[in-house]
């Protein structure tokens, strides 16, 4: 009994946020009883998308493509303030294209491999805390670099250029605030020996990924239709690597799930809607970002989009309010976890250097966002 319980309780503080959504669609459940309208709540586009290039990133991960990357431009580097650079650098720009999740994974192991060769393990924190960020900000450029973007980006019909514009402006402000920040840190010259460890990926599997992964682009830009996607896929992955199936976070997607019940079920109760919809109107930059806060970005794109037709405010808002607490970017909370399972890792200044620098971020972004959806 003690262990099961103990599985629970670890299950509740990992899945938090799917926890909640299930809690909010059981009890609109009982407000909205189940019937065959619940499957028009889904976007299956959104959710086909997600799983899509989750599992092509998966496979790329898994051949090594994005460690060979890193340690291959390594080999340029020569002072603290390089490294630190170089290792923020990576999950900016990669999050643009493979999330900020999986930037994080597969970047900040690297990050506390490599500063422990060099003998810069007093940087590991600010490092990880750039990172976190950067990915986080990078990600924001492009509609596969997280999932709320993916999700804005297909609810709203955004045209793919419209996107890439209304974002840069905050994506180049982000980028030169992370090279003031690593301006700050040390700039001694450093000896270090790239890792041995991450061969050359097998060109055959890389490839294949590759093509994979521009089949799912062309979904993106609603070149083809997502069931042609996902079938594509599906049949490609079962040949290359079945395992892949594994890998994927099936408790997103059942989270996405979640949250389309509960705003469904909201939507067709018309005196909530109604309130809803009054309540939001002409808040929808500080709501995304305050609700981004408690429910993280993602959840919060869902639930502010069903009751506004405002999707750049909300694109800003979700983005900009993955900064901010832990749990504003589930991405933040595996950089965190990774940090932590480090021998010498202290949580508590950590969580310090992390509040002090996603406030700076916020209050700066925050501004500027406000700005431009004033004067744009």
């Amino acid at each position: 009994m003690h262990k099961i319980t103990t599985r629970i309780f670890l299950f509740l503080k990992k899945e938090t946020v799917l926890c909640i959504a299930a809690v909010l669609s059981a009890i609109s459940a009982f407000l909205v009883p189940p019937s065959g309208e619940y499957l028009e709540y889904m976007d299956w586009r959104v959710l086909a998308l997600l799983f899509g290039l989750m599992l092509v990133v998966k496979g790329l991960q898994s051949i090594g493509l994005f460690q060979y990357l890193g340690t291959k431009l390594l080999t340029h580097t020569r002072t603290a303030r390089q490294l630190c650079l170089l290792l923020t650098a990576l999950c900016f720009f990669s999050a643009m294209l493979i999330t900020n999740d999986v930037a994080l994974i597969t970047f900040v192991p690297f990050s506390v491999m490599v500063l422990t060769m060099a003998n810069e393990k007093r940087l590991l924190i600010s490092v990880v805390v750039l990172q976190t960020i950067a990915a986080n900000l990078g990600s924001m450029l492009t509609p596969i670099g997280n999932p709320q973007n993916l999700y804005l980006y297909s609810t709203f019909s955004i045209p793919m250029q419209t996107f890439l514009l209304e974002m840069l402006p905050l994506t180049l402000l982000s980028f030169f605030l992370l090279l003031l920040c690593i301006l700050l840190l040390p700039n001694e010259n450093i000896q270090i020996k790239a890792p041995e460890t991450f061969p050359a990926p097998n060109r055959f599997r890389l490839i294949c990924y590759l093509l994979l992964f521009l089949v799912a682009l062309g979904c993106v830009m609603r070149l083809l239709s997502w069931p042609v996607m996902l079938a594509v896929l599906i049949l490609f992955v079962l040949i290359l690597d079945r395992k892949l199936f594994c890998s994927v976070d099936y408790f997103l997607l059942l989270t996405v799930v979640c949250f389309f019940l509960f705003i469904g079920n909201m939507e067709r109760i018309p005196a909530v809607s109604e309130l809803m919809r009054k309540f939001i109107q002409g808040r929808e930059l500080l709501l995304s970002i305050a609700f981004s806060q408690c429910i993280s970005n993602m959840p919060a794109a869902i639930l502010l989009s069903g009751f506004t037709e405002k999707a750049r405010p909300i694109l800003y808002g979700v983005n900009i309010g993955g900064l901010g607490t832990l749990i504003a970017s589930l991405a933040s909370v595996i950089s965190f976890r990774i940090y932590g399972a480090d021998k010498d890792a202290s949580k508590g200044r950590y969580l310090k250097v992390f509040t002090l620098y996603n406030l700076v971020f916020l209050a700066i972004l925050s501004a500027a966002a406000a700005l431009l959806l004033k004067f744009t």
